[in-house]
């Protein structure tokens, strides 16, 4: 058996062959993107790296880091199969995300690139987040198209939570709510998929829009705890096209959350039927919703890179004196 690399951990008793060791131990992350909306993995059975608001940053920063728009921290537990798979979310700026539809998806094919076996089957399985379980399946392991349940959005002010214009707050339906942004008066749909989104229904959707307004609809007074934001355009009732805003990201060229609230609001204002495509900058993907509202996503992901920090940036990471090689 090949021994531990301090500040990494193996799994107890495995016999592993230099090729699966150098694959399963010395990897200190795994990167993936949906649609150009990436995300980092750390997994804590090839790293001991700590996980950390600080560390978060700094892994996603484009320049001084790997880049991403965020990290998926997991498994938190030992995967079984039949048994809910914990994991963590990160936003780029190192808040929690309770749930990224991409980000799911993107661990989910981690699961099946490393582990294999029930992962890659293409039987359901669960992943587990703060927001709660979402069932996910492998349709083509290959191809990278992976299938992710949302569940139900609620759109009620109080769960969301949105205020009143005087800072009360406000109850009821959150559907087509007046909202003033400096000079534009906007009509919104807001709603929580795990996450809070705020739909803008808009003529044209471009990046120039959503890196003007994004951030002013994000960061409002209304919205004490942020939101996500999509300009949405109705192309037809089949096809939906946006631009988002990420409270915890900044613009995106996708976003799988994103897509399923802009999918969701637009059904519940009559726009769309129960099966649509999702035109993002970074490509589409399909949103099919239930009778009940509930909301499966289907697109692909794809692996962009494996690897280790460089020693100066594990020691930014974990400066730890054992963290050290």
């Amino acid at each position: 058996m090949y021994g531990a690399v301090p500040g990494r951990t193996a799994r107890p008793g495995a016999a592993l062959s230099p090729a699966t060791y150098l694959r399963r131990v010395m990897t200190d992350f795994f990167k993936y993107q949906a649609l150009g909306n990436d995300y980092v993995v750390i997994d804590p059975r090839s790293t001991g790296l700590p996980v950390t608001p600080e560390t978060v940053r700094l892994v996603c920063d484009r320049h001084f880091g790997i880049g991403a728009d965020g990290v998926v921290h997991g498994p938190l537990a030992d995967p079984r199969p039949g048994v809910p798979v914990p994991l963590a979310l990160f936003n780029s700026d190192g808040s929690v995300c309770g749930r990224s539809g991409n980000g799911l998806r993107m661990f989910a094919l981690h699961l099946a690139d490393r582990d294999a076996g029930s992962w890659a089957t293409g039987e359901p399985f669960t992943l587990r987040t703060t927001a709660g379980d979402s069932p996910v399946r492998i349709l083509d392991r290959a191809a990278g198209t992976v299938q992710v349940g949302l569940g139900i959005p609620v759109f009620d002010a109080a769960a969301l939570p949105l205020l009143n214009e005087d800072g009360t707050p406000a109850e009821g339906s959150t559907l087509s709510v007046p909202l003033a942004v400096g000079e534009h008066k906007l009509t919104v749909t807001a709603l929580d998929n795990g996450n809070p989104h705020t739909v803008v229904p808009v003529d044209a959707p471009t990046p120039e829009l959503a890196r003007d307004l994004g951030p002013r609809i994000a960061g409002h007074a209304r919205f004490p705890h942020r939101t996500n934001v999509q300009f949405l355009r109705v192309v037809s009732r089949g096809v939906l096209e946006i631009e988002v805003y990420e409270r915890g990201a900044g613009y995106a060229l996708a976003s799988g959350s994103s897509a399923c609230a802009a999918a969701s609001a637009a059904r519940r204002l009559g726009l769309c039927d129960d099966r649509v495509e999702v035109r993002m900058p970074g490509g589409s993907v399909t949103v099919a919703l239930a009778a009940d509202g509930a909301v499966t996503l289907t697109g692909e992901v794809r692996q962009v890179a494996t690897g280790d920090f460089a020693p100066a940036l594990r020691a930014l990471l974990d400066p730890t004196p054992e963290a050290s090689r």
